[in-house]
């Protein structure tokens, strides 16, 4: 399979990385009492922001500059492998449910690589095949970082190792477990953790499986079913063009004020930026403040209509229109019907 490798390292400063890794981090302070207000500084964001259901979509440079901090003040012995051990199938989302309805677990491999970028993976990652039939995953980093390395191959490969044995059973162990640095103080935990050979300072981080696993049938193998998420799979893949950092911020804001229907100075204020900054922000991105509050109103409508007990009144209200009829209107406009078609239409299946 060919590598996801990136080339352009302006992508590094995309929002397209779900929040997971760092909200474990946040809750794990929370857990030893440490403060990690200040890993977020200067970041426009805060740990509060990782409370709620709606995933935070953070740039990888954003993340990275995180991360670091939080490994540098968690008192917590391979705070990767910790965070990794705690994930488990529900914690993939989608991805885990492609892989549970796979027929086989080599297919179930290839799906894992092909979407990792929606469970919110730092790392690219490649599959390696082998004479004797047994496979390898290459995990790369997006730029070279001494610092970030150790933890975010700590925690995929512990995190894809809760995976695997959900899936097949908890005697489930890789064949070999390759590192490109030198090995931790704790380097004796990856061997308890993983159950293998583990060798540090080598060529690549490297996971190999032995063919025996790959031909293991997927427990809840089903081919339509298997399609159908699939599909939700390909829907979640981040777009050709991600988003900026700023624009992400900005989608934050509003959907935490959508029924107050902000305007554009007042989170230009939240940001700390003057109105024309932030527009001047907004154009370099390519949207407007208008565009982005628009598609936030109308994905946030559309998601409420799909619950016939919400009256179309309080959608409306809900979305920062206090006239029913105004935001009939702008919903029409938005997608090309009214906001009572569309509820028929999703009652049809249509």
């Amino acid at each position: 399979m060919p590598s996801q490798h990136i080339n352009d390292d302006a992508r590094l400063n995309t929002a397209t990385i779900k929040s997971g890794i760092v909200a474990g981090l946040v809750a794990m302070a929370r857990e030893h009492g440490v403060a990690s207000e200040p890993w977020f500084s200067g970041l426009r964001l805060g740990p509060a922001a990782f409370d709620g259901e709606t995933p935070v979509y953070l740039s990888y440079r954003q993340a990275g500059q995180i991360i670091r901090r939080a490994v540098r003040s968690l008192p917590v012995r391979g705070p990767g492998l910790v965070l990794g051990e705690r994930q488990t199938i529900g914690h993939f989302g989608l991805l885990g449910l492609a892989m549970l309805t796979a027929p086989r677990f080599a297919q179930a491999l290839q799906l894992a690589i092909k979407y990792a970028p929606i469970t919110g993976a730092m790392v690219e990652l490649e599959l390696d095949e082998y004479d004797d039939g047994a496979m390898g995953v290459i995990a790369r980093m997006h730029s070279v970082d001494a610092e970030l390395e150790p933890f975010l191959c700590e925690e995929l490969f512990a995190s894809s190792l809760m995976l695997c044995r959900g899936l097949l059973g908890a005697e489930f162990r890789p064949r070999l477990l390759e590192l490109a640095y030198a090995a931790p103080s704790y380097a004796s935990d990856y061997t308890h953790l993983f159950a293998c050979e583990v060798r540090f300072d080598a060529p690549r981080n490297r996971v190999v499986i032995d063919p025996r696993w790959l031909q293991a049938t997927m427990p809840a193998g089903n081919t339509a079913s298997a399609q159908q998420i699939i599909a939700l799979c390909e829907e979640q893949m981040p777009a050709g063009q991600p988003r900026s950092e700023i624009v992400a911020v900005v989608e934050r804001l509003l959907r935490q004020r959508l029924a107050d229907n902000p305007r554009e100075v007042e989170i230009a204020a939240e940001l700390h930026l003057t109105e024309r900054t932030l527009r001047r922000q907004l154009h370099a991105a390519q949207t407007t403040f208008s565009e982005l509050h628009d598609r936030v109103r109308s994905e946030s409508a559309r998601a409420l209509l799909a619950d016939s007990r919400v009256s179309i009144a309080h959608v409306g209200a809900a979305v920062g229109f206090k006239d029913a009829r105004e935001f009939r209107r702008a919903f029409k406009r938005w997608t090309g019907v009214a906001p009572r078609e569309m509820r028929a239409g999703e009652k049809s299946g249509a």
